[in-house]
């Protein structure tokens, strides 16, 4: 039996939340830099900066789909290859000399790096459309609109 309960919603709430920081913290902080300098500041480099957060929320959201048997695939596989993407492209990094600095940001090696960091981030944004898709999930059943279990108290 699937569960919604406070406890369910709770996780998915705050597990977006999580997953979605890295993101809209890059935006934000990029706008407010770029305002102040004048032309354009963007780190794309902070999504990875801020892995525990997308992780912990990863986690939180895995969690709370289990517990709603709701869009379990979706956020599960994305944790897994925001993991992959990440985890292979620092060990990629140091592979090949990016990491310590022995080669320049050039060549294959960096397009290899960077591709692992943009795959990273569409995981991060996927889980958290997955995030948003289970938090209009759970809440729906709680409220009684379109589900297929009645509201549960726990």
């Amino acid at each position: 039996m699937a569960k919604s309960g406070w406890l369910t919603r709770f996780l998915a709430l705050v597990g977006t939340v999580l997953v979605w920081l890295p993101i809209v913290m890059t935006f934000a902080l990029s706008a407010g830099g770029s305002l102040r300098a004048g032309d354009l500041h963007f780190d794309y480099l902070m999504p990875a900066e801020l892995f525990p957060a997308a992780l912990a929320g990863g986690g939180l959201l895995l969690w709370a789909s289990l517990r709603a048997h709701a869009h379990r695939r979706l956020i599960g596989g994305c944790l897994g290859l925001m993991v992959v993407f990440l985890v292979g492209g620092q060990a990629l990094a140091v592979a090949t000399g990016l990491a310590s600095g022995e080669i320049g940001p050039t060549g294959w090696q960096w397009l290899l790096v960077a591709g692992s960091l943009a795959g990273y981030v569409a995981a991060v944004i996927v889980l958290g459309v997955g995030g948003v898709l289970l938090v209009l999930e759970v809440f729906r059943r709680r409220v009684g609109h379109g589900g297929s279990e009645p509201a549960s108290p726990g």
